[in-house]
Parts: C-alpha cells; sequence; structure tokens
C-alpha cells in the first residue's frame, strides 16, 4: 500500500449538498449528496445513476424478494455544485473571519451554511 492511497483526497463537495449531473447517463439530474467517498472520488447523489439489484427476500429484516432500483456511485469529476442564486458553479475557498469557507466563482456568496 503506497502513501498516496491511504491519504484522503481533499474534496469540496459535501454531504447534503445539491450537485447537478454535468456528463454520463443521468446528465442534467439535479439530487442531493448522499454520501461521499473521498478515497475513490466518488459519490452517491439521491435518485441519480439507479441500478437494479435482485434482492434474496429475508423474513426476518421483513425484506421483500425482487428486484429493487438503489443509487449508485458517480464521480466527483461529472457533477457541479449548485449555487442557490446562479446555478451550478465552480467552487473556490476563501477566509471569512476565522473560518475557510467555500465560495461561489460567479457571485461570490458562501456556500457553506
Amino acid at each position: 500500500m503506497t502513501a498516496a492511497s491511504t491519504l484522503h483526497k481533499r474534496v469540496d463537495i459535501r454531504r447534503n449538498d445539491t450537485v447537478k449531473v454535468i456528463t454520463g447517463r443521468d446528465k442534467g439530474k439535479e439530487g442531493r449528496v448522499l454520501r461521499v467517498f473521498p478515497d475513490d472520488s466518488k459519490l452517491l447523489v439521491e435518485h441519480v445513476m439507479m441500478v437494479k439489484k435482485h434482492v434474496r427476500p429475508n423474513p426476518q429484516r421483513n425484506i421483500k424478494g425482487g428486484i429493487a432500483e438503489q443509487e449508485s456511485r458517480i464521480a466527483i469529476s461529472n457533477v457541479q455544485l449548485v449555487c442557490p442564486t446562479c446555478g451550478p458553479v465552480r467552487i473556490g475557498h476563501e477566509v471569512r473571519g476565522d473560518r475557510k469557507v467555500r465560495v461561489c466563482k460567479k457571485c461570490g456568496t458562501t456556500l457553506d451554511k
């Protein structure tokens, strides 16, 4: 295992952010980020990259069998963060007060809550 694989990569997109898919089979869709995988540079986005999964019934857990749909991971490079005022944007960083915050490159508004 190399040193590069053990380090976390810095990711500008966080959980509960709204992102828009800019390329791939779901191009144009928007969704909320459910989970971030920084080591693989991937995201799990709500209702994006849906795949079918065959599920075995499990009466103990009250799971019905059949074919279920679930989200699959999507590359971070294929999505853009959505600014509430101007839409999909690139992200900049600024120090405001004593905190480093994410900033919209178009309008300059803070993207952090």
